[in-house]
């Protein structure tokens, strides 16, 4: 009787400690577990959210750099080694309409849109750029990205770019030619109904091509400036491909560029980040960052092996296999050819943590806009340009 009651008393016992947890954690799905690093105590939602928002801004980084370095390395009206896109200046051309100068008639400029559709009636994203020339072998660029969700004519966002190009060889409308090689440098700024949220720096030091294949190098900074309100923080990225990658121009006209990011992740009180300059970097491999981050803390560092391909411009393939993240998450992204660039599905990305469990999902469109899902919680947050926003 006596061993009854004390299995009775240590069974409720144990049945007490599975039942108990500290608020604010959420309860944990059938099949799904959120071990932290290692494996050992389970890890918060707020730590979940963190590092789920950590490895899609480390992700978004490059890919959004390399998308401003593609989309403006020439124009579709001559597609030598940027893929053979038909385009007839003014006419829509299978979703993508293009103008010199630019619909205003600006002097010295040129203006890309593409459509959510083949027939070009449903705006994604309209890029109005000018240059100035201020130099024999350099030019300045000011580029405005309006974007447009599906089915709405209320831009979701407004990015403005400015750049400045050096060390150059420029063909028509001002764009420079790759395969001589170029020096990119770029400070960007993403607005959301007239506030600003996202601010960030890259630079990229492009060499001449030898049969068909560039090396590159090149590194970035940035953060979000409004932070995310329900997690009282804000998250910042510092780094690149410091040691350099490759651009190939393939057989079709696209071109891939291969290499491995690493950087850190940084996580503040909302305002506590800022982006430092250093020296602006003309060769590779680079030694010294010409963007750093100050404030906030390090969550840790990133390495992120990563294939991009373009084509006249427009990504058309991602892929990122077995990442490191932070808490020693792992990040593997994918791309859904059988999905346009435009569906928000058309990209998407799994982070597992070092038990193998999924910490947390995201799906996006070719301009990096769509929905991070944190996988216990169901917490969803909005990103746009490869970044989360809110």
């Amino acid at each position: 009787m006596r061993n009854q009651v004390l299995f009775a008393t240590l069974a409720a016992l144990l049945l007490a400690g599975c039942g108990g947890g500290a608020a604010g954690t959420g309860s944990t799905l059938p099949g799904a577990s959120s071990g932290g690093s290692g494996g050992s105590a389970p890890q918060s939602a707020q730590v979940q959210s963190e590092d789920s928002i950590a490895s899609a801004n480390a992700v978004g980084s490059p890919v959004k750099a390399l998308n401003n370095v593609e989309s403006s390395a020439g124009s579709p009206l001559a597609t030598v080694g940027r893929g053979a896109l038909a385009v007839t200046n003014g006419q829509c051309n299978s979703g993508v309409e293009y103008f010199v100068p630019d619909k205003n008639g600006d002097a010295n400029s040129t203006e890309r849109i593409v459509f959510y559709d083949q027939a070009c009636t449903q705006i994604a994203r309209d890029t109005v750029r000018k240059y100035t020339v201020i130099g024999t072998n350099a030019e300045s660029v000011a580029r405005s990205v309006t974007q447009y969700p599906q089915g709405n004519t209320t831009p979701s966002s407004v990015r403005s770019d400015n750049v400045t190009l050096s060390n150059a060889t420029f063909g028509s409308n001002g764009f420079p030619i790759v395969a001589d090689g170029f020096d990119r440098i770029e400070s960007s700024t993403l607005n959301l109904t007239g506030v600003k949220s996202i601010e960030s720096n890259a630079e990229y030091s492009i060499a001449a091509a030898n049969a068909g294949v560039s090396s590159y190098c090149g590194d970035s900074a940035g953060f979000n400036a409004t932070g995310i309100s329900s997690l009282n923080e804000t998250f910042g990225w510092a780094g690149g491909d410091l040691p350099g990658g490759t651009r190939t121009v393939n057989s079709d006209g696209s071109v891939t560029y291969s290499g491995t990011q690493s950087g850190t992740s940084y996580v503040g009180g909302i305002g506590a980040l800022n982006i430092a300059t250093g020296t602006q970097n003309t060769t590779c491999p680079i030694t010294t960052p010409d963007f750093t981050l100050t404030g906030g803390t390090s969550k840790g560092s990133y390495s992120i092996p990563m294939t991009a391909t373009y084509k006249a411009g427009l990504l058309e393939n991602l892929s990122v296999t077995n990442a490191q993240l932070v808490d020693g998450d792992t990040l593997n992204v994918t791309t859904n050819t059988s999905q346009p660039p435009t569906s928000s599905n058309f990209i998407s990305g799994v982070l597992t943590n070092s038990s193998g469990n999924q910490v947390s999902t995201f799906a996006v469109d070719a301009f990096g806009d769509g929905t991070l899902t944190v996988t216990q919680s169901g917490t969803q947050y909005v990103m746009n340009n490869w970044h989360v926003i809110k």
